[in-house]
């Protein structure tokens, strides 16, 4: 299997050149794009997935609906559509919101370093969703309301880049928050934000994140 390269960026996303993804992702990881993609139905419920077992980082928890890096001739939008079918066994189109620089380390073993933009999809719910051997061991839908009570209780199984990609669904581009804005709401209340802040220091006391703002 040939080795899979990330892009590196600059603080601005520019890209800088290409890395081997496992380099990128040792402690002290090297910065480079990412994005996480988020699937609701039109009742505003999301699909969280569970990260497999297998996996060198964040190991068993849960994750937005997919994620994964852009190549080189990709955009944010593209490359979530071509990692759709891969991921989850489905087609569909998606938009973008907005995207964020973080830091976080995983244990001693690894780090995620990214600008990760933030797409949003939407889909029956009825879809069928296909568990990917050694990618994802769980799939369920939630509401924002029952993501709410589970971070009041147990904050730590969540991905940090899925919460972080949550807590600033609010300074999305406003195009796609108004297209988007009858399954957004449920999600963009001051007290799941709490909860989200909250759950966020779990992974980043040192709220080593920030939104990346578009170039004009």
């Amino acid at each position: 299997m040939s080795e899979e390269f990330v892009i590196l960026v600059d603080e601005n996303d520019n890209p800088i050149g290409s890395e081997e993804k496992v380099k990128c992702h040792l402690p002290n990881g090297k910065l480079h794009r990412a994005f996480t993609a988020l699937l609701f139905d039109n009742d505003g419920r999301l699909v969280l997935t569970r990260r497999a077992k297998e996996k060198m980082l964040w190991p068993n928890d849960w994750d937005g609906t997919f994620a994964s890096h852009p190549r080189e001739s990709e955009t944010y939008v593209s490359s979530g559509e071509r990692r759709m079918p891969e991921e989850l066994g489905i087609k569909g189109s998606l938009d973008y919101l907005h995207k964020f620089e973080y830091h976080v380390p995983y244990k001693d073993i690894g780090s995620e370093n990214e600008i990760c933009g933030t797409l949003i999809g939407v889909i029956d719910k009825s879809t069928e969703l296909k568990e990917i051997e050694g990618e994802i061991d769980e799939i369920k839908w939630i509401s924002a309301k029952e993501l709410l009570s589970e971070l009041k209780t147990n904050p730590q199984i969540y991905c940090p880049w899925m919460l972080i990609a949550l807590e600033l669904l609010d300074k999305s581009e406003k195009s796609m928050l108004e297209k988007h804005a009858d399954i957004l709401s449920t999600w963009m209340n001051s007290e799941i934000k709490d909860e989200l802040q909250k759950a966020i220091k779990n992974h980043l006391p040192d709220n080593q994140w920030r939104i990346v703002n578009e170039k004009n």
